[in-house]
């Protein structure tokens, strides 16, 4: 029997935040809903840190049909008057290119990017990182495979590590997928035309996205409400320390890290090196506080 990959291109319900001299943010409505968060242990590639499995009921918001792109990022970072905590460098990126997702950014930088983002919007819309929950949902868009796209990948339609590493035994096909491609670099966002079934693009590969929460080992004690998942709820934002959370595969990474129940942790701070021209983030949006 063939193996079922379904490729979907659409628009739904979204709006436009208008950045400036041509650049735009295009944000996609993601309807609320219950859904079951994690990987069970059959699950090719799965570990316990996707475990317990756990109902989540999300509400609904809007997110971010892309990465975050470079064009974006130096729209933003080039607000300094609207600066809240840090400064941004408007080209952090090693891999150039307007439309290519921007990277070697902190979870501190990919804060203080949302929080100028609702400052420009005089606090109509409130920006954030998606929490891990919102994140999964997003992802996952209704499907309960391993990838939205059903039960394997293959680089014709992401960008990952498609090619097997003799040295670690790491392969570059999923379950009974194929081989492909690697690329060895981020590639222009929504370049392979796979949208899931809500509209996003990009949810698996290319970049490690950033979310809101503090890092856990597990899911015991996880919230169940769609928030983000804090060891202190009461913390600063901008003084936490630790790991958090990020989401999604990269291009370096293999086809098993970029499943819709894969999990990573990094220092919250750390911009440099190999691991972080993997990282990148997308932005969501509370529908509740959008204002016409």
């Amino acid at each position: 029997m063939a193996l079922a990959i379904t490729k979907h291109r659409r628009t739904g319900l979204h709006f436009v935040e208008d950045l400036g001299n041509g650049v735009k943010l295009e944000m996609v409505l993601i309807r609320g809903g219950t859904f079951t968060m994690g990987a069970p242990e059959t699950e090719e590639g799965s570990t316990s840190r996707e475990r317990p499995q756990h109902e989540v009921t999300v509400p609904t918001f809007f997110m971010g049909k892309y990465p975050i792109t470079q064009a974006q990022w130096r729209a933003v970072a080039n607000m300094g008057h609207l600066r809240v905590n840090s400064d941004l460098k408007p080209d952090p990126s090693r891999f150039k290119g307007d439309n290519l997702p921007v990277e070697q950014v902190s979870w501190y930088d990919a804060v203080e990017f949302c929080s100028r983002l609702t400052s420009y919007t005089n606090t109509k819309r409130k920006y954030s990182l998606p929490s891990e929950a919102e994140w999964e949902y997003a992802c996952r868009a209704g499907t309960t495979t391993p990838f939205h796209l059903g039960e394997t990948i293959t680089t014709d339609l992401a960008n990952y590590h498609g090619t097997n590493d003799k040295e670690y035994k790491l392969s570059g096909s999923y379950g009974r997928g194929s081989k492909g491609k690697s690329r060895r670099k981020t590639t222009p966002v929504g370049s392979f035309g796979a949208a899931n079934a809500f509209g996003l693009y990009d949810m698996h590969g290319n970049v490690w996205e950033w979310c809101l929460d503090d890092w856990h080992n597990n899911y015991e004690g996880a919230p169940v409400d769609g928030s983000a998942w804090f060891d202190n709820k009461n913390d600063n934002i901008y003084q936490k320390q630790g790991s958090a959370v990020l989401r999604g595969g990269s291009w370096y990474d293999y086809p098993g890290d970029c499943r819709s129940a894969s999990r990573f942790l990094n220092d919250r701070a750390e911009r440099v090196g190999i691991n972080y021209y993997r990282f990148g983030f997308r932005v969501v949006c509370g529908v509740g506080r959008v204002l016409q």
